[in-house]
């Protein structure tokens, strides 16, 4: 995570339970909890607005952050959890965790393909098909990529992306460490399936000899 740590302003929130977190949204804000770092669970509100600003700016998922409250130090937190609406999809609650940029901590990042345009295996009539779209890893929280790169640049159709061929940020490590598994790959159109499954000889239905056929050519 290159740059500034963003700041994440937040105020404490008087209460707990139910009523209070709605109170807080009457008020207009997401009630939310801070955990973590060895000391007692924290309640806390963001504004509705400021926090929704975020949250549509993506990556906020995998972004460390500065948060603020008037009156406290500040300390870094990493959100684990936004509660959303079920038919509105706006957030309803947050949990956010307590860190130091030493910590270590598994997210998940978002895979970024460079050079789609100009791959090889795609102007050839390949597909690029993507099996995860973000990749776990074991990170400092100091140290949280805003993406992983995968350059398609010398990929050709047929080729497979696995993890073992991508190259991480410094000190980032896959979460899933038993299997090296698939990324993404460039399969052929259906086409030159098609082409290739119609290549081999078919023998029509009339020039398959039957048994009486076999015994006749003995005689």
């Amino acid at each position: 995570m290159a740059g500034k740590i963003p700041d994440l302003n937040a105020k404490v929130r008087a209460g707990t339970g139910k009523g209070a977190a709605r109170q807080a949204r009457r008020d207009g804000d997401v009630p939310g909890i801070v955990y973590g770092g060895g000391v007692d669970p924290q309640s806390i509100s963001i504004p509705f607005n400021y926090l929704l600003t975020k949250l549509r700016k993506g990556g906020f998922m995998s972004t460390l952050h500065n948060l603020k409250i008037e009156g406290e130090e500040d300390v870094r937190v990493i959100c684990r959890g936004v509660q959303r609406d079920v038919v509105k999809d706006l957030p309803t609650h947050i949990d956010l965790m307590r860190l130091k940029r030493t910590s270590r901590v598994k997210i998940f990042i978002p895979v970024e393909f460079l050079n789609a345009d100009t791959c090889p295996g795609v102007k050839k009539g390949g597909v690029l098909t993507v099996v995860r779209n973000e990749v776990e890893l074991d990170v400092l929280a100091g140290d949280i990529p805003d993406s992983i790169e995968i350059d398609l640049a010398a990929v050709e159709i047929g080729d497979t992306i696995s993890i073992s061929n991508v190259t991480l940020p410094e000190g980032a490590t896959p979460a899933i460490t038993d299997r090296d598994f698939v990324i993404a790959n460039v399969a052929a159109p259906r086409a030159l399936l098609a082409d290739d499954d119609e290549d081999g000889e078919e023998v029509a239905a009339d020039e398959v000899p039957t048994a009486g056929d076999e015994a006749a050519a003995e005689e």
